[in-house]
Protein backbone atom coordinates (compact mmCIF):
# COMPACT_ATOMS: atom_id res chain seq x y z
CA UNK A 1 0.00 0.00 0.00
CA UNK A 2 1.50 3.31 -1.08
CA UNK A 3 0.56 6.67 0.37
CA UNK A 4 -1.28 9.30 -1.65
CA UNK A 5 0.21 12.74 -2.19
CA UNK A 6 -1.67 16.01 -2.34
CA UNK A 7 -0.75 16.35 -6.03
CA UNK A 8 -2.17 12.94 -6.90
CA UNK A 9 -5.40 13.48 -4.98
CA UNK A 10 -5.93 16.96 -6.43
CA UNK A 11 -5.39 15.59 -9.94
CA UNK A 12 -7.72 12.62 -9.43
CA UNK A 13 -10.51 14.35 -7.51
CA UNK A 14 -13.86 13.49 -9.07
CA UNK A 15 -12.45 10.54 -11.03
CA UNK A 16 -15.14 7.91 -11.65
CA UNK A 17 -14.74 4.91 -9.38
CA UNK A 18 -12.46 6.66 -6.89
CA UNK A 19 -13.85 6.78 -3.35
CA UNK A 20 -12.46 9.52 -1.09
CA UNK A 21 -13.26 8.55 2.49
CA UNK A 22 -13.06 11.06 5.34
CA UNK A 23 -12.65 9.08 8.55
CA UNK A 24 -12.88 12.03 10.94
CA UNK A 25 -15.77 12.63 13.32
CA UNK A 26 -19.01 13.93 11.80
CA UNK A 27 -18.44 17.38 13.37
CA UNK A 28 -15.04 17.65 11.69
CA UNK A 29 -16.47 16.51 8.35
CA UNK A 30 -19.24 19.13 8.60
CA UNK A 31 -16.75 21.89 9.43
CA UNK A 32 -18.26 22.45 12.88
CA UNK A 33 -15.12 21.32 14.69
CA UNK A 34 -11.78 22.55 13.39
CA UNK A 35 -8.27 22.32 14.76
CA UNK A 36 -6.67 25.73 15.43
CA UNK A 37 -3.86 24.87 12.98
CA UNK A 38 -6.29 24.50 10.05
CA UNK A 39 -6.95 27.71 8.13
CA UNK A 40 -10.22 26.42 6.60
CA UNK A 41 -12.97 24.15 7.93
CA UNK A 42 -14.71 21.55 5.81
CA UNK A 43 -13.86 18.51 3.76
CA UNK A 44 -12.42 17.43 0.44
CA UNK A 45 -15.16 17.78 -2.21
CA UNK A 46 -16.96 14.54 -2.97
CA UNK A 47 -15.71 12.79 0.15
CA UNK A 48 -17.90 10.40 2.10
CA UNK A 49 -17.75 10.30 5.89
CA UNK A 50 -17.32 7.13 7.92
CA UNK A 51 -15.82 7.74 11.36
CA UNK A 52 -12.81 5.49 11.93
CA UNK A 53 -14.37 4.30 15.21
CA UNK A 54 -17.20 2.76 13.17
CA UNK A 55 -14.68 0.95 10.99
CA UNK A 56 -12.83 -0.27 14.07
CA UNK A 57 -16.06 -1.60 15.57
CA UNK A 58 -17.47 -3.08 12.37
CA UNK A 59 -16.71 -6.66 13.38
CA UNK A 60 -16.09 -8.20 9.96
CA UNK A 61 -15.25 -7.38 6.36
CA UNK A 62 -18.87 -7.44 5.22
CA UNK A 63 -19.78 -4.84 7.87
CA UNK A 64 -16.90 -2.62 6.72
CA UNK A 65 -18.09 -2.88 3.10
CA UNK A 66 -21.63 -2.00 4.21
CA UNK A 67 -20.33 1.15 5.92
CA UNK A 68 -18.30 2.19 2.88
CA UNK A 69 -21.04 1.29 0.42
CA UNK A 70 -18.77 -0.06 -2.28
CA UNK A 71 -17.88 -3.62 -3.34
CA UNK A 72 -14.55 -5.23 -2.57
CA UNK A 73 -11.89 -4.15 -5.05
CA UNK A 74 -12.98 -0.51 -5.18
CA UNK A 75 -10.22 2.07 -4.87
CA UNK A 76 -10.52 4.02 -1.62
CA UNK A 77 -8.35 6.90 -0.46
CA UNK A 78 -8.74 7.57 3.26
CA UNK A 79 -7.92 10.83 5.01
CA UNK A 80 -8.44 12.39 8.45
CA UNK A 81 -6.87 15.45 10.05
CA UNK A 82 -3.19 14.54 9.95
CA UNK A 83 -2.91 10.99 8.62
CA UNK A 84 -2.99 8.87 11.79
CA UNK A 85 -6.63 7.79 11.86
CA UNK A 86 -6.64 7.35 8.10
CA UNK A 87 -3.58 5.07 8.28
CA UNK A 88 -5.55 2.77 10.61
CA UNK A 89 -8.58 3.05 8.35
CA UNK A 90 -6.55 2.15 5.25
CA UNK A 91 -5.38 -1.07 6.94
CA UNK A 92 -8.95 -1.99 7.86
CA UNK A 93 -10.18 -1.16 4.36
CA UNK A 94 -7.41 -3.20 2.74
CA UNK A 95 -8.26 -6.17 4.97
CA UNK A 96 -11.90 -5.83 3.85
CA UNK A 97 -10.85 -6.22 0.23
CA UNK A 98 -10.46 -2.62 -0.93
CA UNK A 99 -7.59 -1.14 -2.90
CA UNK A 100 -7.02 1.26 -0.01
CA UNK A 101 -4.44 4.00 0.40
CA UNK A 102 -3.76 6.73 2.94
CA UNK A 103 -3.53 10.43 2.16
CA UNK A 104 -0.93 11.22 4.82
CA UNK A 105 -1.15 15.02 4.55
CA UNK A 106 -4.89 14.74 5.12
CA UNK A 107 -7.12 17.69 5.98
CA UNK A 108 -4.32 19.71 7.59
CA UNK A 109 -2.37 19.82 4.33
CA UNK A 110 -5.45 20.21 2.08
CA UNK A 111 -6.97 23.07 4.11
CA UNK A 112 -3.62 24.90 4.09
CA UNK A 113 -3.61 25.06 0.28
CA UNK A 114 -5.94 27.93 -0.69
CA UNK A 115 -5.93 26.91 -4.36
CA UNK A 116 -7.63 23.59 -3.53
CA UNK A 117 -11.42 23.38 -3.31
CA UNK A 118 -13.28 22.53 -0.14
CA UNK A 119 -16.72 21.06 0.37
Amino acid sequence: MTDVTIAELARRLGEPGLVVLDVRRAEEFAGQLTAPCDPRPGRIPGARNVDVTLLLGAGDDAAVRELVGEPAGAEVIAYCHSGGRSAMAAQILEAAGYDARNYVGSWHEWSSSPELPIG
